[in-house]
């Protein structure tokens, strides 16, 4: 399951993949060249192995590609930066600290 693909839902403003029938979203908010990534939403019908890890890293990758910063205000997505804190560092604002 590593290739996740992601929809960035700008009405909604959250990144969405589906999976199986099931959606899963990262809700966000914008200001400015800042993603604040706010809620991670998995239904529990999704259970493969490593599906979280996979799909915050195809949304990074996502902001990434787009050139923008990202905020993580979700506990999830915080911890999952706090785990790949060299990969993902300068993503981070300066004055951002995990």
């Amino acid at each position: 399951m590593n290739d996740v693909i992601i929809k960035d839902n700008s009405f909604l403003r959250q990144f969405e993949t589906t999976v199986n029938g099931h959606l899963a979203r990262i809700e966000y908010s914008s200001q400015e060249r800042k993603v604040f990534l706010t809620k991670l939403v998995v239904p529990e019908e999704i259970t493969e192995e490593g599906f979280r890890e996979n799909f915050i890293k195809a949304v990074l990758s996502t902001i990434q590609e787009k050139n923008l910063r990202v905020v993580p205000t979700s506990p999830h997505i915080a911890g999952f930066l706090r785990k790949n804190r060299l990969q993902y560092k300068e993503m981070l604002p300066i004055g951002i600290r995990i």
